[in-house]
């Protein structure tokens, strides 16, 4: 990330607009608080970005909390339950796909592929589509809350592991940026995202132990190619904070639901003391918010960075506590979060996955996991 030059610190971004939009407002944000930095923006092609007729779960899905109907103009009046039987849905989730066909059976649900502008303009133009499911964050992100017809509750519709959450990704090994990154490691997202991420990596590990599927990779930056979701929740609780976690697992058809939801309290979440991102003034940096009717003490919003943040310790810091070196689910330790805290989130993650493995959650995946792979050689052959 950090080029030879000290003062130059290279970020490398995906190029849709999406993906440029939000590495401008980590830079942004990054200025205010070192302005004697020069960021530049490196743009990259992924392999999604490449391989366009493959469905996303074949190669390896990652989405980017809560979902969002966007309705066709012709039918801005219509909800997901009085649109007309057999008016096609967008998406190209699994996950979105099986809760759609378990709720709402009269419903018929069409891949869309593409970033943001592509699909809006697919659903605007062919008449394909009567409405697309998308993430709220990317709309919002983008200036489009107009689009957006409604927002499902979680009640309704899980969502993604880390999904609306933004993170930044560097060498594990790079103290310099890991130093730098750290005043903007938000601990109340962390611990939700922390618990989110350790779900799918759980249940996706026992099930690629217990079921050997030659090539399938079940653990993909802790997620897994199955209609897998999540909610969580964060809340003061008299002196202390209740993290909730509840994770679900689907079969293609959506017939099958198993969900588990556990919870685990803290006495405190942050260690240090707070300041502001600029020692002078307040950060301009927006926040994004999603639009979702819930208030701050129902839910903490992950896409937030706060104007008062937890200063994190330097990565070389107290050597004393050698946990704080470790990784969990591909997260650097978040320094001003004290390490039973973190531990309990991961716990609580495993815990999910157990108890829905006890449900009989592998058997679930099995199946679909069949699927996906024989209209994957159907596709090659």
């Amino acid at each position: 990330m950090e080029s030879e030059a000290k003062n130059v610190v290279r970020v490398g971004s995906r190029k849709s607009e999406l993906a440029l939009i939000q590495t401008n407002y980590v830079i942004d944000c990054l200025k205010k608080v070192h302005p004697e930095k020069e960021f530049t923006v490196v743009t990259m092609t992924t392999l999604g970005d490449r391989i366009l007729d493959v469905s996303l779960p074949k190669i390896g899905e990652k989405e980017d909390p809560r979902d969002a109907l966007v309705l066709r103009e012709d039918f801005k009046d219509h909800t997901l339950a009085t649109l007309p039987e057999g008016s096609v849905i967008g998406t190209s989730s699994l996950r979105r796909t099986a809760q759609l066909r378990g709720s709402y059976p009269q419903l018929s649900v069409a891949d869309v592929r593409g970033n943001l502008n592509t699909r809006l303009r697919k659903l605007d133009t062919s008449g394909q589509y009567a409405a697309l499911l998308l993430a709220s964050a990317g709309l919002q992100r983008m200036g489009w809350k107009d689009r957006i017809s409604k927002i499902l509750p979680c009640a309704d519709m899980k969502y993604a592991v880390g999904q609306g959450a933004l993170a930044v990704e560097c060498r594990s090994d790079n103290t310099n940026i890991l130093n730098m990154l750290a005043p903007f490691n938000h601990p109340e997202t962390y611990c939700r995202i922390l618990a989110e991420r350790s779900f799918p990596k759980d249940i996706g590990f026992v099930f690629h132990e217990t079921i050997a599927i030659y090539s399938c990779a079940l653990c993909v930056s802790g997620g897994c190619s199955a209609p897998v979701g999540v909610s969580t929740t964060l809340k003061p609780v008299d002196s202390q904070f209740r993290l909730s976690l509840t994770g679900a697992v689907w079969s293609m058809d959506g017939k099958t639901k198993l969900d588990h939801t556990l919870q685990q309290t803290f006495a405190q979440i942050r260690r240090t003391q707070k300041h502001k991102l600029s020692p002078t003034e307040e950060s301009e940096c927006k926040k994004v918010k999603t639009d979702n009717g819930e208030s701050k003490n129902e839910i903490l919003n992950p896409n937030e960075v706060l104007k008062d943040e937890t200063v994190g310790k330097s990565v070389n810091q107290d050597k004393e506590d050698e946990s704080d070196n470790r990784i969990f689910c591909g997260l650097t330790i978040n320094t001003s979060i004290p390490i039973d805290v973190i531990i309990k989130c991961d716990n609580l993650g495993k815990d999910v996955a157990n108890a829905l493995i006890e449900k009989g959650a592998l058997d679930v995946m099995k199946v679909t996991q069949d699927i996906i792979r024989s209209s994957t050689v159907g596709k090659s052959s």
